[in-house]
This record gives structure tokens, C-alpha cells and sequence, in this order.
């Protein structure tokens, strides 16, 4: 009897938990380092003065003498309207004004007249003044004529596009044929002289690139399959985010650079030089309560412990460590998911590699 409850009561009884296992883990010991470099953004070099070139009037295109790529001179014709309309409508501007200027000569002669009546007192002096009016009127309408002669002659001489300034056509926006309203987009035209490098930031950088604004070398610029780099100044940050890519717009000023336009150069910012950071690699890292965190390795007891870190970002493969950590200690650099605080650990041993069997002598492959 009782062995049998001693029986139930050990079959009743709970078995001991096994041992947490030993887990090997990578280490390294941190070291006080120092840590620079600079970020990278690709940008188009481009004009500083971009102009999108119209007919100041409406027409159909019948002549093109420009093609993409071309360099143009200032007041070199680019392009060309159906002229007619705008030859009539000059004529009958003349016409106009011969028509007003041979009234105007009419009534200047009868004011004379009247002038030398009422000088003799044939006439009073209501019918002089009625006169001198019809002079002013006519002198005014003379006048108007004029004024709308000029803009027909204008309006012709705007038949022709010209260029307004020396530089690069970098786009044809309309064929011949075409019929245009006033001020459709034909060509741009990319002026001649400053040439910016346009490149995008995300939002999180803006800042410091509002900074540098106007400093002058702040930036520096490779040009794409060089080695050399050019000084650059930030001249133009966006007001607003691009609402597709949420990326900032920047334009940084080349100055006098030989740069070609629509050449693919990389813009560099230095950054600070940090002194007394540790430098780790990625998988060393991990979140504890939504804080990074590292393992350290107390080596009296091969146990493991959870140790907050500060990171200030990144340097190759590596991620920089500006607080935290103190040169000396060690640091678990592989493994680390798999962990619990005061675990116990020890150190991972590469296995070592089973050397080749020495092939057989000719003395011992004879004596087969």
C-alpha cells in the first residue's frame, strides 16, 4: 500500500525544467574610433535661366530652322508664322491712319478759316470754339491711328520668333503645321552662363542644407566616371515638398565649372568628424522597448546583460555608436536575438578545418 502512493505521488510530481542551454556567441571589443565620410546625391547639371519660347501672336507655323541640341545666337530666327493675316491686318492699320490724318488736315484748315472769320467778326465766337473742338477730336482719333499702326506693325514683326539671348535649345514642343495659340510653348531654351547641379534631399536633411545656404564651397560635385571634385555653394532650396516623392528640390551653384548641360554629376556633403565613437556591425544591434540596444559580455561570468546605445548613423557596413558604450568592454556581435539577460554564454570556435590525407609514396604504391 504504500508503495503504491509513494508510486502515484512520483508520477504526480511536476519533472525538474532542463538546464538553459549554453549558447556560443561572436564577440568584439570596442574600441575608442573616429568616424566621417560624407552623404552622396545624384543630381543633373542644368542652366540657371530655363525659357520656355511662344509666338506673342496666334498662328500656323510654316517654318522651323532650329533643331534640339542647336546653340543660338541672340536675335537668331527660330521659327516662323503664316504671315497673311497679320500683312492685312498692318495694311488696313495704314489705311486707317492715312484716313485719320487726312481728316485731321481737313479740319486743321477749317479752323483756320474760322479763325480768320472770327478774327473779322463774320462769325461769333461759339462757332470757332465749335471748330477748334472738332480739331482736338480729329487730332486724337490721328492719334489712336498711329498707336494701332504700331501695333499692327508689331504684331507682324512678332510672326517671326526670335531668340531673346544665346544658349542651347533643349526642347521642341511644336511641328511645323501646327496652329498655335498665343504664347504655346515652341522651344526651350537653355540661357548661356551659370549652370546649377539640381538634386533631391528627404525631408530629415532640409535643415541642414537651409544651413548651408549661400556658403560658399559647402558642397563638392563629381562629375560622373571622375575622380576630381568641383566647390559648389547651395543656392536655391524648395519651399515645399515634390507632393509624389516628398523629396526637397535643391539647386547648388557650379560658378564657372565645365560643366556640360544635362551631364550626371554626384553632389557630396562632408560630414562632422566624430571622435570617441564605437563602430559596430549591424548585426550587433537590436530593440529592447523600442530603444537600440546592444548585449554586453561580463567575461568573470560569461553572462550576457542588455545595454542601451545611441547610434548617429552609418559608415559603410558598419553603424556608428555615439553613446553607450565605453572602450574595453565587449560587445555580442552575432547571436543576439536569441539571448536572455544573465544568460550564459561562451564564445564561438570556428570548427577547424581536417587537413587533406598525404597522398601515397611510389614506395608504398609499388609494395601494393
Amino acid at each position: 500500500m504504500f508503495l503504491g502512493l509513494l508510486g502515484l505521488l512520483t508520477a504526480c510530481s511536476r519533472p525538474e525544467p532542463a538546464p538553459e542551454p549554453v549558447r556560443a556567441v561572436r564577440t568584439m571589443v570596442v574600441g575608442a574610433d573616429t568616424a566621417g565620410g560624407s552623404h552622396e546625391y545624384a543630381a543633373e547639371v542644368r542652366a540657371r535661366i530655363e525659357s520656355r519660347l511662344g509666338f506673342r501672336v496666334g498662328g500656323k507655323m510654316v517654318a522651323r530652322a532650329v533643331e534640339v541640341g542647336q546653340h543660338v545666337q541672340s536675335g537668331q530666327p527660330l521659327a516662323q508664322l503664316d504671315g497673311a493675316d497679320l500683312k492685312l491686318g498692318q495694311e488696313a492699320a495704314a489705311a486707317a491712319t492715312r484716313a485719320a490724318q487726312t481728316n485731321y488736315e481737313l479740319a486743321a484748315a477749317e479752323f483756320k478759316r474760322y479763325k480768320e472769320l472770327r478774327e473779322q467778326n463774320f462769325i461769333g465766337a461759339l462757332d470757332l470754339e465749335r471748330r477748334e473742338t472738332a480739331l482736338k477730336a480729329q487730332k486724337a482719333q490721328l492719334d489712336q491711328a498711329l498707336a494701332q499702326a504700331g501695333v499692327q506693325a508689331n504684331q507682324a514683326a512678332y510672326g517671326t520668333l526670335l531668340a531673346p539671348t544665346s544658349g542651347v535649345i533643349t526642347s521642341v514642343d511644336a511641328e511645323v503645321g501646327t496652329v498655335l495659340a498665343v504664347g504655346t510653348p515652341v522651344f526651350k531654351l537653355a540661357h548661356d552662363g551659370a549652370r546649377d547641379a539640381v538634386f533631391a534631399v528627404p525631408e530629415d536633411r532640409v535643415a541642414g542644407f537651409r544651413a548651408l545656404q549661400g556658403r560658399a564651397g559647402a558642397l563638392r560635385v563629381r562629375p560622373w566616371g571622375g575622380s576630381a571634385t568641383l566647390p559648389a555653394t547651395v543656392r536655391e532650396v524648395a519651399a515645399a515638398a515634390d507632393p509624389a516623392t516628398r523629396t526637397f528640390q535643391l539647386k547648388a551653384d557650379l560658378g564657372a565649372a565645365p560643366a556640360q548641360l544635362g551631364q550626371t554629376v554626384t553632389v557630396l556633403v562632408d560630414l562632422p568628424r566624430l571622435e570617441g565613437i564605437a563602430k559596430l556591425p549591424l548585426t550587433a544591434l537590436m530593440q529592447q522597448q523600442g530603444r537600440t540596444a546592444v548585449w554586453l559580455l561580463d567575461r568573470p561570468s560569461m553572462t550576457v546583460k542588455v545595454q542601451p546605445v545611441e547610434v548617429g548613423g552609418a559608415e559603410g557596413n558598419e553603424v556608428i555608436v555615439t553613446a553607450g558604450l565605453s572602450p574595453g568592454q565587449t560587445v555580442v556581435t552575432a547571436g543576439v536575438h536569441v539571448l536572455t539577460p544573465g544568460q550564459k554564454v561562451t564564445l564561438y570556435e570556428p570548427p577547424l578545418v581536417a587537413s587533406a590525407a598525404p597522398s601515397p609514396t611510389p614506395a608504398s604504391a609499388s609494395s601494393r
